[in-house]
């Protein structure tokens, strides 16, 4: 089976958003304008939702396909099911 995802990059995107995050508070904190701060709140969205695409990507790309390229039956069902369950849960 292939090698887990490296998913140095998205720690990357990961501090951005916690960056954003953090400057939302400061937002509110200085009672800044509703709008101004709901547009923040958005771009934090954006941006995890790209996270869950790009985390999503490697996981077809490298476990998933290794799964499937290790011959085991059992090993591709079972990750098979965790997408089943992942769009079941609706995070993606």
């Amino acid at each position: 089976m292939k090698k887990n995802a490296d998913h140095y990059s998205d720690l990357q995107r990961l501090k951005r958003v916690s960056g954003q995050i953090d400057g939302i508070k400061k937002m509110i904190e200085e009672k800044r304008y509703c709008t101004d701060i709901l547009m923040q709140t958005k771009a934090v969205r954006a941006a995890l939702k790209a996270l869950e695409v790009s985390i999503l990507e490697k996981h077809l790309n490298h476990c998933v396909v290794g799964a499937f390229d290790s011959k085991s039956k059992v090993d591709s069902q079972k990750k098979v099911d965790e997408i089943l369950d992942l769009f079941a849960k609706n995070l993606t």
